[in-house]
């Protein structure tokens, strides 16, 4: 009975999975005919739009800009050398790194005990050389006196000769008296030749005196200009650096005391490309005077003044490229020498040209404007100009377009697209209200810093004070400040 039970059971489960089963493959038949019967009316592909942002093209004229790093520099330095060796008996209170001086200022003296005794023996030998040419002088007007006695004498002898020989002839006189006669008139003339000579003497005598008292002179100028080199000088108004002399020191001759610098004559060293180089060039090959301006930046606050480039370097150096260009600057406040600052040129204008973000120029040099329907079309563009994150393009046809901002590989010519409109709009910077109490500890680090000039203080001062203050200017001098410790 039992067994028979079991049996029953076990067909009746078997006959229920054969049931299953069947319906099974039924059910995943009509599945299949389904699928089939859709695929034959299935519906056609919609095209896909992609949504891009756009910029109108409009032609302009824009002055571009030049970026390059640069290093200022003084227009007028002078390194201080002693001229004379010996030990610094008095040094000013300005001989220092950093001392303010001013024109004709004495900055050191050197012990002059030398330099006094050489030129008072140089004034000595004047005053020697100058009684010299004195005596020579009252020497040359005896001879010409004495000559002047020895012509009038020879004179007088041949008179009296002439007279003899004309008693000689009246039977007069006598021989011997005529003889006598002659012999003195030759005797007249021998002496006037020896006071020639000794007037001749006297002459050479007087000039010999005269090269005796110029040399005399210049020896004394000499010394007096050794005694002058024993005091340094200024030349010219500046602030002294690589100050290395001391009071009671025993300096050489040449050796290097400091060096004065002229921190208001400053201008700009830039090195640029030769192309760039070009493009300040004049229709004679000259160099522009183009306007600079020249930012340095001081732990987020920035100081920039103007200037004008004046020069370029006459060679290329050994190892380098470009151009150096120097341009001077206007009121260069808060700079010193030696500081590397950002120099931005102004380049001759350009006409008809367009500005597009720098992402819209393909490689190709094409960009992708939109045509009819909406579908994009590629043009080609000339790039003149990269400024910063956009580029200066000049092309056939681009007044007007709606050009891609913002190329992507999906994008290209025949693709159908929706503007959104223009992407790079400058963002208005994010202003934040302060505190009564924060607003007070910044305006009192801002009057506390003396590193920054009165007019950046000034504009500070203003910004702190209004009712919204740009959030990175608050940044920057709390950043500041917090350095600091305050």
């Amino acid at each position: 009975m039992r067994f028979l039970r079991q049996s029953l059971t076990g067909l009746f489960l078997l006959a229920v999975t054969v049931a299953l089963l069947f319906y099974a493959v039924a059910l995943v038949r009509g599945a299949v005919q389904d699928r089939l019967a859709d695929e034959g009316r299935s519906r056609p592909a919609q095209e896909r739009v992609f949504a891009v942002a756009v910029v109108e093209a409009q032609p302009e004229t824009v002055i571009p800009r030049l970026e390059a790093f640069g290093q200022i520099e003084s227009r007028r330095s002078l390194v201080l050398r002693a001229a004379a060796a010996g030990t610094v008996v008095e040094l000013s209170d300005a001989m220092k790194e950093g001392g303010e001086v001013r024109a004709g200022d004495v900055l050191l003296r050197i012990d002059p005990a030398d330099a006094q005794s050489a030129l008072d023996r140089a004034e000595a030998n004047l005053l020697d050389s100058q009684a010299e040419t004195r005596d020579a002088a009252r020497s040359l007007e005896l001879a010409h006196a004495d000559l002047a006695a020895a012509d009038a004498q020879a004179d007088l002898r041949q008179r009296a000769f002439a007279r003899q020989q004309g008693l000689q002839e009246r039977g007069v006189a006598t021989e011997a008296a005529v003889e006598v006669a002659e012999l003195a008139a030759a005797s007249a003339r021998q002496a006037v030749v020896a006071r020639r000579q000794s007037l001749a003497q006297a002459e050479a005598r007087v000039d010999r005196a005269a090269t005796a008292l110029s040399r005399a002179e210049i020896a004394r100028e000499e010394a007096a200009r050794r005694l002058a080199d024993t005091v340094v000088r200024a030349e010219f108004d500046g602030t002294l650096s690589d100050v290395s002399v001391v009071a009671g020191g025993l300096v050489g001759s040449n050796e290097q005391l400091a060096r004065l610098v002229d921190g208001r004559m400053l201008e700009v060293a830039f090195r640029v490309s030769t192309a760039q180089h070009a493009r300040l060039l004049d229709q004679d090959g000259e160099l522009i005077p183009a306007t600079v301006t020249v930012s340095l930046d001081t732990s987020g606050i920035d100081l920039s003044t103007s200037g004008q480039i004046s020069r370029d370097s006459a060679a290329v150096a050994e190892g380098q490229s470009g151009r150096l260009i120097f341009a001077s600057l206007a009121a260069p406040r808060g700079m010193k020498p030696g500081d590397f600052v950002t120099v931005s040129v102004e380049e001759p204008a350009l006409e008809r040209v367009v500005r597009l973000p720098a992402r819209s120029l393909g490689s190709d040099g094409r960009v992708l404007a939109l045509g009819d329907e909406g579908r994009i079309e590629a043009l080609p563009v000339t790039l003149l100009r990269r400024q910063g994150d956009d580029v200066l393009v000049r092309g056939q046809g681009l007044r007007g377009r709606q050009i891609v901002t913002q190329r992507t590989p999906l994008l290209g010519p025949g693709i159908k697209v929706r503007a959104l409109g223009a992407a790079n709009e400058p963002a208005e910077p994010e202003m934040i209200t302060l505190s009564e109490e924060r607003r007070a500890r910044l305006l009192a680090f801002v009057d506390a810093n003396k590193r920054m000039p009165a007019d950046v203080k000034e504009r500070m001062r203003e910004t702190l004070q209004k009712d919204a203050v740009p959030s990175d200017v608050v940044t920057r001098l709390e950043a500041r400040l917090a350095r600091t410790g305050g």
